[in-house]
């Protein structure tokens, strides 16, 4: 019998973590990409002290505004570190920070603050002119702070400067503390809501895996402010005292200059993120050189990628972690590669379990004992669960078996017990074992793509979507000789890499895609995907 996850015992509130952390790590160093929007004074270098003072004035500032403990305060600006100030800050005073992403439509965000019941809005000019213009706001929200700039019936942060110094509020450990969204694959996006017990769950798995780096090392990272992920890198990067340095623009020749200038040791990104960076590892003045550390965040990461990373290192045994997890659960299971097994690995499995903190199982989806034919349910325990979708309850509790949660993906185990996931429920198509397996061997085989994303077609025939380096014309008898052991595959489609519709962890959204294609293909409007119970984000990080 499996041994039952024990609840956690140690809590994450994230208003006060900076400053617990800078009792110790005060004089570390946050070096930044860009100036912040709503505190550009600050400009791109900024200590841990320095943070937490940011935050507690924030606080100040929003309890001046209105803003008071358990109500919601949906954060929707434009992408800037910033935002990760402004979330701590509304934490602080008790309130729950729900992170909406700055890539969401209008209309998305309209759906979410009415799901919300009129919570307050912290934003920017730029978004109050731009997506938000057309919104009720003054029907949809209670209150709308601005950090940037004025505007008509909005407060101004700016203006509330000086406002009196108050304690910070800790709520209960196991009511609501942060808000943050799964990817709206399909349709609007479902909030999830998490604890400090969770969260605190989630911090204590990572923090682990941080205890691991002996020596002191500068971290890098390119992570979506509004994802949980950003908050417990946070959280235990200040408390180890890690110097960070946080990536806004991650074009790969800025990336490179940052990483030139300041050489990580360890560097942590989306996948997809990876492989565009791809075309930094020959910069003449190796800008990988440094990297001990590699973590791939919110995704499977193709095998190849992480081979040609290994090696661009100069460290001694340098070390790439995949894990996998998912936004309702956070980290899951997990495994290392190095340069001597990175190639050669199977780009589908994820690991192991951590005892004591994770475990899953697998369950027949059709009678079949889980198999690579015939893959099961994975279905997780962990302390890391979050509590619930905001609004959506019964979504939720339809994925919830006793002290299992099942998140839509599918896999086997095999005699190793090491965990295969092999791709989401919604994205399997008949006729193919993974669609996941196909893009890991065929992006190894062929240098020349930047990405490829198999989708099922009108007639649910496999179609490969791919881009390639420069956008040049993909050469047909590369194609063919690279995928001939695939012959379900239907002719490829090439896109421009900016095409692709993206998650706000660059995720491909594939069933948006699948729907694209088809309106292409037959000429007429698709149907949208119907909502499903099972289609949570799916990731492969040190996250949530």
């Amino acid at each position: 019998m499996l041994f039952k996850v024990p609840k956690s015992k140690k809590f994450l509130y994230l208003g006060v973590v900076s400053e617990r952390a800078a009792r110790k790590y005060g004089s570390t160093p946050i070096t930044l990409d860009h100036d912040m929007d709503a505190f550009p004074e600050v400009g791109r270098t900024l200590t841990v002290a320095e943070f937490a003072g940011l935050v507690a004035d924030t606080a100040d500032r929003l309890w001046a505004a209105g803003v008071r403990p358990s109500e919601h305060v949906a954060v929707h600006k434009t992408s800037s570190f910033d935002i990760t100030v402004l979330a701590c800050g509304v934490a602080r005073i008790g309130a729950v920070p729900v992170m909406l992403s700055p890539h969401l439509d209008g209309q998305s965000i309209g759906e979410l603050l009415r799901r919300l019941e009129r919570p307050t809005l912290l934003t920017d000019q730029a978004k109050l002119t731009g997506a938000l213009a057309g919104l009720p706001l003054g029907e949809l929200t209670a209150r709308v702070v601005t950090v940037t700039g004025s505007h008509p019936g909005a407060l101004s942060l700016a203006d509330l400067a000086g406002a009196p110094s108050r304690r910070p509020v800790l709520l209960d450990c196991d009511q609501p503390a942060l808000m943050t969204h799964t990817s709206g694959t399909t349709g609007i996006p479902k909030l999830v809501v998490h604890s400090a017990r969770s969260l605190g769950a989630r911090g204590n798995w990572q923090d682990k895996v941080v205890s691991l780096i002996r020596t002191r090392e500068t971290v890098a990272m390119h992570v979506s402010y509004v994802h949980s992920r950003m908050y417990l890198g946070l959280a235990v990067l200040q408390t180890r005292g890690m110097p960070m340095v946080f990536l806004n623009d991650s074009s790969p020749a800025h990336v490179a200059d940052m990483l030139v200038r300041h050489r990580p040791g360890v560097l942590e990104t989306h996948p997809n993120s990876f492989l565009e960076w791809e075309e930094m590892l020959e910069d003449p003045r190796r800008p990988i050189s440094n990297v001990k550390y590699f973590n791939s965040t919110f995704d499977a990461i193709h095998p190849s990628t992480m081979h040609k990373f290994l090696h661009a290192s100069d460290r001694r045994s340098p070390v790439f972690l995949q894990v996998y997890g998912q936004s309702e659960c956070g980290p899951l299971a997990g495994r290392t590669y190095r340069r001597r097994n990175a190639l050669k690995a199977d780009g589908r499995c994820q690991g192991y379990p951590t005892p004591g903190m994770t475990k899953y199982r697998l369950v027949s989806r059709g009678g079949a004992k889980p198999s690579k034919e015939n893959p099961g349910y994975i279905d997780v325990a962990t302390a890391g669960r979050a509590l619930t979708y905001f609004g959506e309850a019964d979504r939720f509790d339809k994925q919830v078996i006793g002290e299992w949660w099942r998140g839509g993906d599918v896999g086997y185990r095999t005699k190793w017990g090491c965990l295969h996931l092999l791709d989401r429920e919604v994205d399997v198509i008949p006729g193919i074992d993974s669609t996941l397996e196909i893009e890991d061997a065929v992006l190894h085989r062929l240098e020349e793509l930047t990405e490829l994303v198999v989708v099922p077609g009108p007639d649910q025939q496999a179609i490969p979507v791919v881009c390639t380096r420069g956008d040049k014309p993909l050469d047909p008898e590369r194609w063919k000789a690279a995928v001939a052991d695939h012959p379900a595959l239907a002719a490829p489609v090439q896109r421009r890499l900016t095409d692709l519709p993206r998650t706000a962890t660059a995720k491909i959204r594939r069933l948006e895609l699948a729907r694209q294609l088809a309106e292409t293909l037959t000429g007429q409007d698709a149907p949208q995907p119907a909502p499903t119970t099972t289609t949570p984000q799916r990731s492969g990080a040190v996250a949530r």
